[in-house]
């Protein structure tokens, strides 16, 4: 797992959706055809799916953007274009995903949990949808809607049944290796393990998960080194295995060792220190005679007190499955925006916000006259006029939305001009 990464940002964009066609009928013996102008396809949209396949989040690191398919132009004959195909984007289980100002959109833990990363744009509507008593052959359509872009950021915490803690060097990597089939990187030097690793551990009735927890220093739950990248994997944990060394080199008695481990899992995270735990001295085969400990003690190597503290484990497992029960995902589901809003920026301009009011502008075609004219005749009726005028905007004023200006004139003229 040297390729391990547990943090990334990636940039995901919606399709955009096709255009709506001006087209007119065209057959024989018929006079003055109507408009048959087809709709624009709607752009796919891009989702991001927990799968069991995926085990760490390097997919991202050098290819962050993401992007959906668009829909096709409508045609004449009322012909609708095809939509973009939506983009599903495979993350390990246990992702969550938060907005770029930190706000959790969605825990992802089991395989098939999804959440909606970016919306495809709306297919614009053909002529034919304009047809009215008043407009007998409207010359124009509506463009296709650009499809939603944002940037995410997605932390991976590995869910597993236990968590080994302790300090650099405490015999973590050893132990899951003599426990599963993991096979860390094992040497006799501090930080070997840079990155977590799982291991399942199979027993006459039962397995469960165990994750290899990168050595934590005094101080991680402040930063100190990668603390608070390392610590993040614990939180799923269901039991908490704390491995103090018996061989410790830095002079670090067993007890000061659980104080200072269980202390800085109390700072990152309070709730961690209610979880199930069990303190277990290692390197019992290199323990100099005297060390003052009288808890259970194993030695990965020679394997001494390996079943005990199995089935040790097993036990806590266990009655920690049955408290807790299945972890449940989520997704955070934010309303519609309805309405609109208009404010007075620095400069005098007014902006006017809300997706309503902005979609009418952004697929409308401004240089087609009868466009602009349905554009001001939509904002009367959704009452922008009449907010821009509370508002103290005067004739001549400039008015800002969905990235266009526009000069505003009296609503006894007309609202607005190109």
């Amino acid at each position: 797992m040297a390729e391990f990464t547990d943090e990334a940002m990636v940039n995901v964009r919606g399709g955009d959706g096709g255009a709506g066609a001006v087209a007119f009928r065209r057959e024989p013996y018929v006079d003055r055809g109507g408009p048959d102008g087809g709709d624009g396809g709607k752009g796919g949209d891009v989702w991001l799916c927990a799968d069991r396949n995926v085990a760490s989040l390097i997919a991202f690191r050098d290819h962050p953007h993401r992007r959906a398919a668009s829909g096709s132009h409508g045609s004449g004959k009322k012909r609708h274009g095809a939509s973009g195909a939506d983009l599903v984007v495979a993350v390990p289980e246990g992702t969550i995903v938060r907005d770029r100002d930190g706000s959790v959109l969605a825990d992802l833990v089991r395989s098939g949990d999804r959440v909606l990363a970016a919306q495809g744009g709306r297919g614009g509507r053909g002529n034919a949808h304009f047809l009215s008593n008043s407009r007998r052959a409207p010359g124009f359509a509506e463009q296709g809607e650009y499809g939603e872009e944002r940037w995410l950021r997605l932390e991976l915490r590995l869910i597993a049944d236990v968590a080994l803690v302790g300090f650099p060097n405490a015999g973590k990597s050893t132990l899951i290796s003599a426990i599963s089939a993991a096979r860390p990187k094992i040497a006799d030097y501090p930080f070997t393990t840079l990155v977590p690793h799982l291991g399942v551990v199979r027993t006459a009735d039962r397995e469960f998960v165990v994750a290899d927890i990168p050595g934590l220093i005094e101080g991680a739950s402040e930063g100190r080194g990668l603390g608070h990248q390392f610590l993040r994997h614990v939180e799923r944990a269901r039991v908490l295995v704390v491995l103090l060394d018996l061989a410790s080199v830095e002079g670090r008695t067993p007890a000061d060792q659980e104080r200072i481990l269980v202390e800085e899992l109390g700072r990152y995270e309070p709730a961690l220190l209610e979880r199930p735990r069990l303190a277990v001295g290692t390197k019992a085969d290199v323990a100099p005679a005297g060390v003052p400990y009288e808890g259970l003690r194993i030695s990965a190597v020679t394997h001494e007190g390996l079943d005990r503290f199995l089935g040790a484990v097993s036990r806590l497992v266990d009655e920690a499955r049955e408290a807790e029960g299945e972890v449940e995902s989520f997704v955070v589901h934010r309303p519609a925006e309805e309405g609109f809003s208009v404010r007075r920026e620095d400069d005098g301009a007014f902006r006017v916000a809300g997706r309503l009011a902005e979609r009418v502008v952004a697929m409308a075609d401004l240089t087609n006259p009868e466009a602009l004219a349905y554009v001001q005749d939509r904002f009367r009726r959704l009452g922008v006029d009449r907010a821009l005028a509370r508002a103290g905007a005067r004739g001549g004023d400039t008015v800002r939305i969905a990235g266009i200006e526009l000069e505003y004139a009296e609503p006894e003229t007309q609202a607005f001009q190109p």
